[in-house]
C-alpha cells in the first residue's frame, strides 16, 4: 500500500561489458548517449523520487551523472557479467543505499537502457497500477503477432511440417486465435521491496501485465537495432510516425 512516505526508485542498470555492441550504453544515438534517453526520461517522469544507474564503469558512471541521473555507487565486478541477473543487481542497489544512506525503496521501478522510446507517461501509468493492486510486480509486454501465436507454430518432423501442439484443434483465422503476450525486455518492470528482498524474487507470485506499443518497445541488442532506432528518431525529427 502507498502511503505519502512511500520512496519509488528508478533503477537504470548499465554494465559496461557488453558483447553485441561494444560500449553500448553510452554509444551516441542522435548525438546523444543512448543511456541519455533513460536517464531523461525516468527524471520527466513525476512518479520517481529518485533516478539512480547501477553500473560497474567509470566512463558509463561519468557520462550517467552528465546526464543528470545519480551514480553513488560502482556495482562489483561478481554481479556485472553478462550472466548477471536482473534480482541480484536490484538487491545490491536497493541494499546499499540502506547501508550508505540509510534510503529504504519501498518500490522499484526497473529501466533497462536499451529502450530509448518509453515514455514518462508510461512509467507514471505503470507505477499507479502496480500501486493500486495487491501484486507482487508489474512488468511491461507486447501482444504476440498472431503468425507468431503458439497455436500456429509448427515443427519439422522426418522432412515434413506438422503442428507443434497434435493434440490442439487447428485455428487459421487470425480473428480466431487466442491473443498470447511476451515481456519486451521488459521496457518497464515495477516491483515492490518485499518481493526483491523478501521474497528474494523478480516478480513474485502475482504479477500484472502491462500492454505496451511496439513503438516503445525497441530494445536495441544489435547493429540493425541501433540502425532502426536511428531511423525512427529521424521521421519523428521530419514529423513523421516512426
Amino acid at each position: 500500500m502507498i502511503t505519502p512516505e512511500s520512496k519509488i526508485l528508478g533503477l537504470i542498470p548499465a554494465r559496461g561489458g557488453s558483447k553485441g555492441i561494444p560500449g553500448k550504453n553510452v554509444i551516441p544515438l542522435q548525438g546523444r548517449p543512448l543511456i541519455d534517453y533513460t536517464i531523461k526520461c525516468a527524471i520527466r517522469s513525476s512518479s520517481l523520487d529518485r533516478v539512480i544507474v547501477s553500473t560497474d564503469d567509470e566512463k558509463i558512471a561519468s557520462v550517467s551523472s552528465e546526464c543528470g541521473a545519480e551514480v553513488p555507487f560502482l556495482r562489483p565486478e561478481e554481479i556485472s557479467a553478462d550472466t548477471s541477473g536482473a534480482l541480484e543487481v536490484i538487491q545490491h542497489a536497493v541494499q546499499t543505499l540502506v547501508d550508505l544512506e540509510q534510503w529504504r525503496a519501498d518500490y522499484i521501478v526497473y529501466l533497462q537502457p536499451t529502450s530509448p522510446f518509453r515514455t514518462e507517461a508510461s512509467i507514471n501509468k505503470a507505477i499507479e497500477k502496480l500501486l493500486s493492486s495487491e501484486a507482487d510486480s508489474l512488468v511491461s509486454v507486447i501482444p504476440v503477432p498472431h503468425q507468431y501465436s503458439p497455436i500456429s507454430q509448427m515443427i519439422i518432423e522426418d522432412q515434413f511440417l506438422k503442428p507443434l501442439h497434435k493434440n490442439v484443434p487447428q485455428i487459421y483465422r487470425r480473428q480466431d486465435k487466442p491473443v498470447t503476450y511476451v515481456r519486451n525486455g521488459p521496457v518497464i518492470l515495477v516491483t515492490r521491496y518485499d518481493t526483491i528482498m523478501t521474497k528474494n524474487s523478480l516478480y513474485g507470485d502475482i504479477v500484472l501485465p502491462f500492454e505496451m506499443s511496439l513503438s516503445e518497445s525497441l530494445d536495441i541488442d544489435s547493429p540493425e537495432d541501433l540502425l532502426l532506432a536511428e531511423w525512427q528518431l529521424a521521421r519523428r525529427a521530419n514529423g513523421l510516425s516512426a
